[in-house]
This record gives structure tokens, sequence and C-alpha cells, in this order.
């Protein structure tokens, strides 16, 4: 059947721009999926979407005008109840056939198929291939219906009486099917060949689209508008870099795709024009200036070569006129009562110290079922002694709670007050400015770190520590109250603190205990209850279990090494990488098994302890498994002690012939009492030694 491509068009009001390029998506993809499930597109079709400020459009290649017919068959009945006795059809069939569009001549040409343990009537069919005017009207209702929109609109139609609900009033449909207008309509419009071009720029309006192939370079030729989302958003960064470029001295455009792409999806006719501002300016942080001209103004801020910030940013403008001064000077002019209240902000604020705010975080409720900022902070600064004496001594303590005593201090200063994005980078500024030193300072804003998947970490053990007590006791006082993160829910961020912490525990190989982290910062909340500590070590091992099977480690693996929960968190690389070699050797798998059976038989024993009297060892098999698991254990727990637990592994997996031959020769469960006590034993100390660096059995197949 001929096919020809395909172009789909809705023109609206300006878009939401932080939602556009998933509109944009959202409505091409279901799109494209609904003429696929009604067999109008097939599997040589191609899909490219275009989403602009006003428009979300659809381009399709290989489209039928209509499906081809199919061939039906369908299950209607068992025999036993559409024919009676005689063969005749019984009045159930009847009425089935006639609500499928047959009569009582369609009973002969049924077919009888065994179905299970008795025999069907089943009814073949040709059903007529969907129209394109009929299942195109089918796939944009169900995209329109499926847009994931950040809020809906209701406006009023031409009519004056109807109204419908969208994400913005939409203007104009197009839908043609090579240069052949598809009769269609959606939200009160009906389907044409003609669209908007550039609010001011357009060279013509409307703009007629002659075919579905013409559309992008019609609209860009008449309409002054690149309808491509990547399209745009690669112009912008092309004119971003060749602006940066004539600034010279090895200035460039801050990097951020979240501004990149809102930035894509405010302008149709992107034009990047270089600005300025007052260096004065520059003596405030510069993480000050680039936040709120990001953030306020959508601007990209110049950096030198050094990663500096300039007085001059880059504008992405919507408009290309021939003298671009007045856009420049009406932006500049913009720009600097924002970073005049910025220069403000950071003057007034450095008039007070951070230490003496910090009585007014008394005054700050935190959580009304966990006080005040200021109790806050002296929960912080307990662990963070505790956490500081155990990793560098009474020196690292005290500084580590001079920074979790000012940590929060910033958060009363009008420039985070203003900009709540900068707590912690402002408390490092105003430390500084204070005379507290680079220690205390870079601890400060660090202990706010990693904030986001990737972020770096702490840049000093005081930084470490003030961050890990902070972590710490967020979770467990949530924990405690049962504030727990419920399916993509979290709004404490308790999921990134965890993680924050699993981070710090193994990529700093710090020696600190997990459990007693956990025990420490949940004791300090009078409303925990002795489920807490396991419910929070839970959470935290299954962001580890996460992180890991993220890094490429297999299930299998991953739950070998945490169903011994391991305190270090800084071991569990080694001891993946030795179960990995350890799975690779040939006699892995029947260990593996053997363990799991050691481990079942275990369970089920109510007295066996990790001892073995020689005297009861009778069968040969026994006394040569005991005389090898006393050969070989000590040396697998010297390297396992030692940290080289793949040695460890490799070292047990000499026990193999032994364990086979005494689970093939000896009865565990003997009946006399004191033999079968002594071979539990012998399973328990083998038990003990084989699982120190994983849990074997949990490797079976």
């Amino acid at each position: 059947m001929a096919t020809q491509n395909l172009l789909v068009e809705l023109f609206v009001e300006e878009l939401p721009p932080k939602a556009l390029r998933k509109l944009g998506d959202a409505f091409a993809g279901v799109l494209f999926e609904q003429l696929k499930s009604q067999e109008l597109a097939g599997a040589q079709s191609a899909l490219t979407s275009f989403a602009s400020p006003r428009r979300l459009a659809a381009h399709v290649t290989a489209v039928a005008s209509e499906a081809a017919d199919k061939a039906v068959s369908q299950k209607l009945m068992p025999v036993s109840v559409g024919l009676d006795a005689s063969g005749n059809a019984t009045p159930a069939l009847l009425k089935k056939l006639q609500s499928l569009g047959a009569d009582a001549s369609a009973v002969a040409g049924l077919k009888r198929v065994m179905d299970g343990k008795a025999e069907a009537l089943f009814y073949e069919s040709n059903v007529k291939g969907a129209t394109l005017a009929g299942g195109l009207q089918k796939a944009l209702l169900e995209s329109i219906a499926r847009l994931p929109i950040p809020k809906v609109m209701t406006y009023q139609l031409a009519d004056g009486w109807s109204d419908v609900k969208f994400v913005r009033p939409a203007h104009s449909l197009i839908a043609l099917h090579g240069s052949t207008v598809v009769p269609i309509e959606a939200l009160g419009l009906k389907a044409g060949n003609s669209t908007g071009g550039h609010r001011f720029e357009a060279a013509v309006n409307p703009v007629l689209v002659s075919d579905a192939d013409s559309y992008a370079a019609t609209l860009e030729k008449d309409g002054s508008v690149i309808a491509s989302f990547d399209a745009r958003r690669a112009q912008i960064v092309r004119q971003l870099a060749d602006a940066a470029a004539k600034v010279g001295g090895g200035a460039r455009a801050i990097e951020d795709e979240a501004l990149l792409d809102e930035v894509t999806a405010l302008v149709e006719r992107p034009n990047v024009l270089t600005c300025e501002f007052e260096t004065e300016f520059l003596e405030v942080p510069q993480e000050c200036l680039i936040l709120t001209m990001k953030a306020n103004q959508k601007y990209f801020p110049l950096l030198d070569a050094s990663g500096k910030l300039t007085n001059r940013f880059l504008v992405v403008s919507n408009i290309r006129p021939a003298d671009a001064s007045a856009v420049i000077g009406g932006n500049e002019r913009v720009v600097r009562p924002r970073l005049a209240d910025a220069k403000f902000f950071f003057d007034q604020d450095r008039k007070k110290t951070l230490e003496s705010r910090v009585a007014g975080l008394g005054k700050v409720v935190y959580h009304n079922k966990l006080g005040t900022q200021g109790e806050r902070i002296e929960r912080v600064r307990a662990l963070a002694r505790s956490i500081g004496m155990q990793l560098g001594g009474d020196a690292l303590a005290q500084q580590a709670d001079r920074a979790a005593q000012l940590a929060k201090a910033d958060l009363l200063t009008d420039m985070v007050g203003e900009f709540p994005e900068l707590q912690g980078i402002m408390g490092r500024y105003y430390a500084l400015n204070d005379g507290l030193g680079q220690e205390i300072a870079d601890a400060i804003e660090d202990h706010y770190k990693p904030r986001f998947a990737g972020d770096e970490l702490p840049r000093s053990n005081a930084g470490v520590t003030a961050a890990l007590a902070d972590k710490l006791e967020t979770l467990a006082g949530l924990f405690a109250i049962g504030q727990l993160p419920t399916g993509d829910k979290d709004p404490f961020a308790l999921r990134r603190h965890a993680l924050g912490i699993v981070r710090m525990l193994s990529e700093k190989d710090l020696q600190l205990q997990l459990g007693d982290l956990v025990g420490q910062a949940v004791a300090l909340f009078p409303q925990a209850d002795a489920k807490t500590s396991g419910l929070l070590l839970d959470f935290i091992y299954d962001r580890l279990a996460g992180t890991l099977r993220e890094q490429g480690y297999s299930a299998q693996e991953v739950d070998a090494v945490l169903a011994l929960r391991p305190q270090r968190l800084g071991d569990v690389a080694k001891r993946l990488a030795a179960v990995r070699a350890f799975a690779a050797l040939p006699e892995a798998p029947a260990l593996a098994a053997a363990n799991k059976r050691i481990g079942n038989i275990l369970k089920k024993a109510e007295k066996a302890d990790a001892h073995v009297s020689e005297t009861l060892l009778k069968e040969d098999a026994e006394k040569a498994l005991h005389a090898m698991t006393q050969k070989v254990a000590p040396q697998a727990n010297a390297q396992f002690e030692a940290g080289d637990y793949t040695a460890s592994l490799q070292t047990l997996a000499a026990l193999r012939e032994t364990v086979d031959a005494f689970f093939d020769g000896v009865m565990v469960n003997a009946q006399e009492m004191d033999l079968r006590l002594n071979r539990l034993g012998l399973l328990a100390t083998l038990h003990q030694a084989m699982n120190r660096v994983a849990d074997l059995s949990r490797l079976a197949a």
C-alpha cells in the first residue's frame, strides 16, 4: 500500500518553558505509538518531534492512508452452550453473533477448536483496517489526553459558549498527509495547512505549509522560527561559543544544561548578544552574581580562562534587529538593580558575625516534632564531636564541633533569605570574613555535600565529619518520628542523605562502623523506638545496594556481600571483587551449593555451636573435613584479617572435595545426640570460616 509522510502541529500560546521538551516528546511519542498500534505506521516509519515556545508538532514517515484489513478469530463460547443437542444455534449464540454484526447464516461457518478440555466455537471475520482520518483523530486525542501538563487552563472557544481544557489556548491545527489535509478536529479546531510564525519577525503571517516534508524549512524561511527543539538548542550553543570567543581571553559561557533547555524553550529565533556590568559588582562572591543572572534573568555569565566571573554576560534574545544596541542596553539596565541588591545584602550581612547569629537559630522551627534549628545544631555538634574523636582525635573533634555550631548560621542572613540555594556557600564567605580560617570555612560549605548524584565530597576531614553528622542527624530524627520516604515521595531528600553517607564512608574509606554511627544518631532522639535503628540501617544498605548495581555488579554479588551487613563500607568494593574472582573458580558452584545446604541444616538445628570434639569423629569423611578445615581456616582467616579478601576466598576453594565427600558419606542427623551435635558443630565451624567475606550461599543457582 502506498504511503506518504505525515505532519501534525498544534499552534498555541506560549508553553511553560521548563516543561516544553517533555511536552514535545510526549506529544510526538504518543501520536507515533497510536499510529503504529493501528498499523497506519510501521517498522519502516520514523518519528521527528518539534517543540517551540508556541507549537508542538510531529513528523512521521511512511504513513498509510488506510491500514490493511485483518483476519480475526474470536472465541464465542463452548460448543455445549452455543449448540443444542440437534446442532442448532442456541439463543445465546445468536445474540453473540448479532453483537458482532453477523446473523444465523454465520453459524455454518463457525469453527470448532479444542480449548482446554472442551470444544469451543470460533468466529472468523475480516476487520477493515483503520482509515488515516479516523486513526489520526483517535491518535491526536489520545496524545492530547496523555500530555504531562503541569497545570491545565480552561478557556472559551470562538463561539463564546464552549470551553476546553488544555495547557495553553490553541489557535490552529495542521494535519498534512503529503500535501493533503487530513480532516480531523481537536480543541475546537479543524485541521488545515496554516500556522503562525514569529510574533515580530515572520516574513508572512499566517505561514502556509505546502506539504509535510517542507514544514521545518517553510517555518524557518517564512515564519522566522526554528521549529526543532534540538536544532534551536544546538544553534544557541554555537552562538554562545562564538560570542565568548569574540570577547577573548579564554572566556567561556557558564555551563548549565537546565538553563540551556529553559532558554531554548523561551525563544523561537535565538540571537546571542554580549552585555556587561560595572566591575565594582565583582567584589560580591561570584556565586551570588551567577545565581541572580541565571535564575532571575536567564543570562549566561562569562567566566575567564581560570573559571573566575567576568563583568560580561550573554543574553539569548528572541529578535534580530539591525541595531541591537537597544536590546543590549535594556538588558544591562535590567540586571544592574539585581546585582546592586546582591551587593547590598553582602555588605549588610558582613556587619554581623556568624557566631552572633547562632542564638537566633533557637527561634527558627526545624520541624514541629523535632524542635528548633538551635536544638538540631546541638544534636549535630554532639555527633560531630564523637565522629571527630574517632577519625582524628581531640583536634578534629574541636574543629568539627565549631563547624557544626556555625553551619546553619547563614540561614539568618539576607543573602540566603533571598537565595536559599546559597546556604553553606555564603556561610563559607562569612566565616572567612570573620577570620575563622580556611578549614572551618570550607567545612561550613562542605557539610551540605554531596548535594546531588555525582557532586564532589567534602574537601577536609572537618568537612566530612560535619557532613556525616548533619546527614545522620537528619535521617535519625525523621525516622524516629516515622517520616519515611514512600514510593517516589521523599520530601526531606532522605535518599540523597543516605547516598551521601554511603559515598563518604566508601570513597573516603573511613575507619567507622555504620551500625555504631546509626546507633549514636538514633540515641539522640527520645521519640525513637527499638525498631528505628534497624529500619534506618536497612534503608542505608538498600541505597548502597542500588548504587552498587548501577556500578555494574550483579544482584547476586551485591546480595552475597551485603547479606553480612559489612560495617566498614570502604571494604565493600574489595569484598565484591573477591566474590567475583571466587565465582569464576571451578569449585565455586559446588561450594556455594554446599554452603546453602549447610545454612539450611543449621537453621533447623536447635543446638549447634562451632565446637568439635575429635574423639566423636567416627567417619573418615568427617575426620578429613575437620582436618582440612583446621588446615585451611586459619590461613583464610589470616588473609581476611589482612584485608586480602580475594586470597581468603580462593584458599577456601580447597575445601570442595572434602565437603562433597562429607555429604556423600556422613549422616549429619545421626541417632546418637552427641554424634549429631558434634557434626553440627563441625558444619557450624565450616560455615563460620566460609562466610566471613560474603554469604556464599547467595551465589548458589
